[in-house]
């Protein structure tokens, strides 16, 4: 399983899978059967309405990498904000979002965006 899992890794394969296989993919990566019983991806809503994004970092490959605070506010209901705690890496963004978080996740994993 995990060599099929880690051909989810390139991400400027046309033939990769789109973000949330690789998410997907990823979270499995992680899975050492300790690991997934206290620490995951936890996704909820907003009440504005929105997203929220928690991906626990702790254990992993991109642990202590950095990351920027970023904000963009397009309108009420397009916006995406990212930022990163001790142990994680965190997004809000506007109900039709969630997949640009996602993607910025995998952008971030995977690249030197930072």
């Amino acid at each position: 399983m995990t060599e099929d899992v880690r051909s989810a890794f390139s991400p400027h394969d046309e033939d990769s899978p789109g973000t949330l296989e690789w998410v997907q993919a990823w979270y499995a990566l992680q899975c050492d059967g300790d690991r997934e019983h206290d620490l995951g991806i936890d996704i909820g809503t907003l009440d504005n309405p929105g997203w929220t994004v928690k991906i626990d970092l702790k254990g992993t490959g991109v642990a202590g990498k950095p990351l920027a605070r970023r904000e963009l506010h397009r309108s009420h209901y397009d916006w995406l904000v990212v930022w990163r705690t001790k142990g994680a890496f965190e997004a809000a963004c506007g109900p039709l979002n969630l997949g640009e978080a996602l993607h910025t996740f995998r952008v971030w994993a995977t690249g030197d965006d930072a």
